[in-house]
C-alpha cells in the first residue's frame, strides 16, 4: 500500500480496529520485555553456568541497545517510511526473541538481547504515532490512555508473568512468549496499515548521533555497573562516567554548530516541552524503581514466593488502566495541568504510605496501595504526553517525540541505579547504628534472652541477633528509600504549575507529526 494515511482524515481509514489490535500488540511485547526477563536471571545463571556480574548483562545490553538507537526513529520513518520500519522492527524483534530463548551460552544470549533492544527501540514511539494518526482528533485522548496502558501496564505485570513462565516451564518461555504476539502485529501491520511519506531527500547527521548514542551508552553502563562495582572507585565505573560527559559536550556544541544537526537547539526553546521533559524524567524514576524495590522487599523480608509478589503487584496495573480509561473519557473537558497535579497527589500518598510499612503489612496493604500508586501514574502519563508537545512548533516535534521516550527510559535507569544504591548504604548505616543497642544495658534484648528468644552463650544465638539487626535494619533502608521517591515526585508539581495550557487542541495531522 503505498497511500500516505497522513494525508487521509482519520475518520476514513479503514480496518481501524484490527490496525488498533496490531499496534498494541507490538507496544505490550515490547514493553513487558522491559522486566519480565528480571525474575528469570537466576534461573539462566545455572543454565550459563554465570556469575551474577556476568548474567546482568543480559538486562545491560538490551537496556543500552534500545536507549541508543531510540533518537533514530524519526530519521529513519522519514526516510525509509513508517509501516516499512514498524513491521521490520515487529520482525527482528520477534526472531531476536526466538534467539534468545534457544541461546546456548552466555556470549549468545547478551548479543541476541542486544538485537532485541536494537529493534524493540522503535516500537513504543511508531505504535504511538499511528494510534493518533488512525483515531480523529476527538478520540486523542482515548488513542493516548490505550496506547499508555500497554506501555505502563507491561513493566508492571512483566515480573508476574515472567515467574509463572519460569516456574511452570523454563527461564526459555520468557522469550518464547513474544512469538504469537509478533505473529499477529506482522500480520495484521502488513495486512492494513498504510504508508507514509517518504523523504528521499533526508540526510543523516553521523556525527551528532555518534556523539548521542555513546554519550548514552556510556551513561547507560555506568548507571548499570556502577552498584557492583562500587561506582566511581572503580576504573570502569569511572572511565564511562568520563565518556558520557565529554561525548554529551561534544553533543551540545555540535548541535549549536551544525547546520542540519541530528537534533535541533531550537526545540528547547519551548517551555512546555522543557518542563514535560524533567516531567517525565521524574515519572520514569516512579515507574520502575518502584518495582525494582517491592519484589526483594516482600521476598527477603517477609518471604513471599515469587509467583505470590506477583499477584500480589499485578493489582498496579490494574490501577493504572481503571486511570487510563477515565483519562481517555475526561480529555478535552478537564484541563490537562490539574489531572496531572491530582495523579501526583496520588502517587506522592502511596509513597508516604509505603515509607510506613513494615514486614507485618498484609497482602491487602500491598494490593491496595499499588492500586493507588497505579491510579496516581495514569492521570499523570496521558495528559502529560499531550501538553509536553501541545504548543511545540511542528518541524520540531519528530526529533522532541523521541527525546521524550529517551529521557523516560534514562529516568527510569538513574531511578533503579539511585534507589539500589541507596538500599544498599543505608542498610550498612542502620545496621551499624542498630548494633550499638545490643548491649548488656539494653533491656529489650535482656527480656528476649530472658524469654528465650536468643542464647547469648552460642555462636547460632549470637548469629542470629546479627540477623535480626540486619532485617531490621534492611527493612528501614526500603523505608528510606520510599520516601526519598515521594519527595522526587513532589518536586515534580511545581513543574507542571509552570506548563502553559494550549490555546487550541492540535490537528491529527499535526499531532501526527509530533508523535511520529
Amino acid at each position: 500500500m503505498s497511500a500516505n494515511i497522513a494525508s487521509a482524515p482519520a475518520e476514513a481509514v479503514a480496518h481501524r480496529g484490527f490496525i488498533t489490535l496490531s499496534v498494541m500488540l507490538a507496544t505490550i511485547m515490547q514493553a513487558l520485555d522491559t522486566t519480565i526477563a528480571n525474575v528469570a536471571l537466576p534461573h539462566m545463571q545455572g543454565t550459563m553456568s554465570a556469575t551474577q556480574d556476568q548474567i546482568s548483562w543480559v538486562l545491560t545490553s538490551y537496556i543500552v541497545a534500545a536507549a541508543i538507537f531510540m533518537p533514530l526513529t524519526g530519521f529513519l520513518t522519514a526516510r525509509f517510511g513508517r509501516k516499512r520500519v514498524f513491521i521490520l522492527s515487529v520482525i527482528g524483534f520477534t526472531v531476536a526473541s526466538m534467539m534468545c530463548g534457544a541461546a546456548q551460552n552466555l556470549t549468545q544470549i547478551v548479543l541476541f538481547r542486544m538485537l532485541q533492544g536494537v529493534f524493540g527501540a522503535f516500537l513504543v514511539p511508531l505504535s504511538q504515532a499511528v494510534l493518533l494518526d488512525i483515531n480523529p482528533k476527538e478520540k486523542h485522548g482515548s488513542a493516548m490512555a490505550m496506547w499508555g496502558m500497554g506501555v505502563m501496564v507491561g513493566p508492571i505485570i512483566g515480573p508476574m508473568l515472567g515467574g509463572w513462565l519460569t516456574e511452570n516451564y523454563s527461564w526459555r518461555w520468557v522469550f518464547y512468549i513474544n512469538l504469537p504476539f509478533g505473529l499477529l502485529a506482522w500480520f495484521g501491520l502488513s495486512k492494513y496499515l498504510q504508508e507514509t511519506a517518504i523523504e528521499h531527500l533526508r540526510k543523516f547527521d553521523l556525527m551528532g548521533f555518534a556523539f548521542l548514542a555513546l554519550a548514552i551508552g556510556s551513561l547507560q553502563m555506568m548507571l548499570d555497573r556502577g552498584e557492583s562495582l562500587d561506582w566511581f572507585a572503580s576504573r570502569e565505573v569511572l572511565i564511562e562516567g568520563i565518556m558520557a560527559g565529554l561525548s554529551f559536550y561534544l553533543f551540545i556544541v555540535h548541535i549549536f554548530t551544525d547546520k542540519k544537526p541530528f537534533i535541533e537547539p531550537g526545540l528547547f526553546k519551548d517551555r512546555n516541552f522543557s518542563l514535560g521533559l524533567l516531567a517525565i524524567f521524574i515519572v520514569g524514576i516512579i515507574l520502575l524503581a518502584t518495582m525494582a524495590l517491592l519484589p526483594p522487599f516482600m521476598q527477603n523480608l517477609m518471604n513471599y514466593p515469587i509467583i505470590d509478589v506477583g499477584y500480589l503487584l499485578a493489582p498496579r496495573g490494574v490501577g493504572t488502566m481503571i486511570a487510563m480509561f477515565l483519562v481517555g473519557k475526561l480529555s478535552g473537558k478537564v484541563d490537562a495541568r490539574y489531572t496531572i497535579i491530582f495523579g501526583l497527589s496520588l502517587t506522592i500518598l502511596s509513597l508516604l504510605e509505603m515509607s510506613y510499612f513494615n514486614t507485618d503489612i498484609t497482602g491487602w496493604d500491598i494490593v491496595h496501595n499499588g492500586i493507588l500508586q497505579g491510579f496516581g501514574l495514569g492521570f499523570v502519563f496521558v495528559p502529560l504526553s499531550t501538553i509536553t508537545f501541545s504548543t511545540l512548533a511542528k518541524h520540531y516535534r519528530n526529533e522532541g517525540t523521541a527525546l521524550f521516550s529517551l529521557m523516560r527510559n534514562i529516568g527510569s535507569s538513574i531511578g533503579i541505579s539511585v534507589v539500589i544504591t541507596n538500599l544498599a548504604r543505608n542498610t550498612q548505616a542502620n545496621h551499624a547504628a542498630f548494633a550499638d543497642y545490643i548491649n548488656p544495658f539494653s533491656l529489650p534484648l535482656r527480656q528476649a534472652v530472658e524469654a528465650g528468644v536468643y542464647d547469648l552463650g552460642t555462636p547460632q544465638g549470637l548469629m542470629a541477633i546479627n540477623g535480626e539487626v540486619t532485617r531490621q535494619a534492611a527493612t528501614l533502608a526500603y523505608l528510606q528509600d520510599f520516601r526519598l521517591m515521594m519527595w522526587i515526585t513532589l518536586c515534580a508539581v511545581p513543574l507542571i504549575l509552570l506548563l502553559r495550557k494550549p490555546a487550541r487542541q492540535p490537528s491529527t495531522v499535526d499531532v501526527h507529526a509530533a508523535m511520529e
